[in-house]
């Protein structure tokens, strides 16, 4: 049978010393900065002592080629590695395969110039900057980029600059930006009104107004004011008019790739849910052997199965050069909103303990909300699968395509 759901040997070996390294390394020096007050130097200080750790291991960048530094994986053993370590906090920062460096690294390797690359990308493998995507803004809806106000004229070789950005993850300390903006005033299609910029945030003009505060509190998703910002010609990333191709292309990948990581979290929430039930003991049982509770977990284990198996399929279809934009739209909607099912069930097995932070429930739900709206809001992924659904029917009286092209 050519169906096989297991990890070849090699990836498997890596996904086990992931394992190992994250209960090892991770959560101890975690563990430390909480005891010590967790404030952000102190974060960076381990994160930085753990990076150096993660390349002893041999777990350092896994998502890049070798000859820059990575150990190559490709995305079905990806998601070996950000499973297990989306399960420990800063896990993929440790790896240095976090986002929005992650997608960005991928985006400078595919679009930079060899100039660029050695520029921008170099120092993002090696750990050395990190960087941030600017495309969302909060005058227009961010899950339509042809709707982009940010604005770029040219004047001989720079353009300058004008605009207004928000909930831009990883502004604060980021070294550089990929911008999109709108250059063209009249293109022949929407999708092609916006380019994409490399923009040093020391650049004139460029302003960090805030950290959005959300309900999860402050977490360097940054508004950004642009005013008069000139940038050179040889920034522009990738072609005039190729922002929205770029950034669709981007963000494809990097939707599974947050996939991946919260299937980690899912599954932790799982795991704290069984150990609360077996040891729980009210009204003449153990929560476990009540059936409400049963159900609970039974909910909760067959939407990570199905979690799990969308994922898979859908980075087998990135990895072998198959159309994957329907699965990955599939998968992100499902495991957003199982996420968020699953933490919340295991909250409400732990009671009033899930409701404290004497868990880390309470933060992982919080952090759970933004996810049915980032990378795509569910509503506009529903629309996607739809629209390809009844695509594929008329003009193939089939939804084979639609439905993962599967073989049953």
């Amino acid at each position: 049978m050519a169906i096989d759901f297991s990890f070849p040997p090699e990836i498997e070996d890596i996904r086990a010393r992931v394992k190992e390294f994250m209960e090892s390394e991770v959560d101890p020096a975690q563990e430390k900065v909480r005891a010590n007050g967790g404030d952000r130097k102190a974060w960076i200080e381990a994160i930085v002592d753990l990076r150096t750790k993660a390349k002893d291991w041999n777990l350092w960048l896994p998502h890049m080629p070798t000859e820059w530094g990575g150990m190559g994986l490709g995305p079905v053993g990806m998601a070996a590695v950000s499973a297990e370590a989306g399960k420990h906090g800063i896990g993929p920062f440790v790896l240095n395969c976090q986002a929005p460096d992650e997608g960005n690294m991928h985006t400078l390797l595919h679009w930079a110039t060899d100039e660029q690359k050695e520029r921008y990308l170099r120092p993002l493998c090696e750990g050395t900057q990190r960087s941030c995507f600017a495309m969302t803004e909060p005058e227009v809806a961010g899950s339509d980029p042809t709707l982009i106000q940010t604005r770029a004229y040219q004047d001989g070789d720079e353009w300058v600059v004008n605009g207004h950005k928000w909930f831009i993850s990883g502004a604060r300390g980021a070294a550089f930006a990929i911008l999109i903006c709108r250059t063209e005033d009249d293109p022949d299609i929407p999708q092609a009104g916006n380019s994409a910029f490399i923009v040093e945030t020391d650049t004139p003009g460029w302003e960090i107004v805030r950290d959005v505060e959300t309900m999860s509190g402050g977490h360097n998703h940054c508004e950004i004011r642009i005013t008069d910002m000139r940038v050179h010609k040889d920034q522009m990333l990738g072609g005039r008019g190729q922002g929205h191709l770029l950034g669709q292309a981007r963000l494809g990948p990097a939707r599974l790739a947050h996939c991946m990581r919260w299937i980690g979290q899912a599954e932790t929430a799982l795991e704290m849910m069984i150990d609360r039930a077996l040891n729980r003991y009210a009204h003449g049982s153990y929560l476990a052997e009540k059936q409400g509770i049963q159900w609970m977990i039974a909910d909760s284990t067959m939407e990570l199965y199905q979690c799990k198996l969308m994922v898979l399929h859908a980075a087998f279809r990135i990895e072998n050069d198959l159309p994957f934009k329907t699965e990955v739209s599939m998968a992100k909607h499902f495991v957003a909103n199982s996420l968020w099912r699953i933490i919340d069930r295991a909250i409400q097995v732990h009671g009033a303990l899930g409701y404290s932070t004497d868990t880390p429930l309470a933060d992982m739900l919080k952090q759970a909300r933004w996810a049915r709206f980032a990378d795509g809001a569910d509503e506009v992924h529903q629309m996607t699968i739809a629209r390809n659904a009844i695509a594929d029917w008329k003009d193939h009286g089939s939804v084979k395509a639609a439905t993962g092209s599967l073989p049953l």
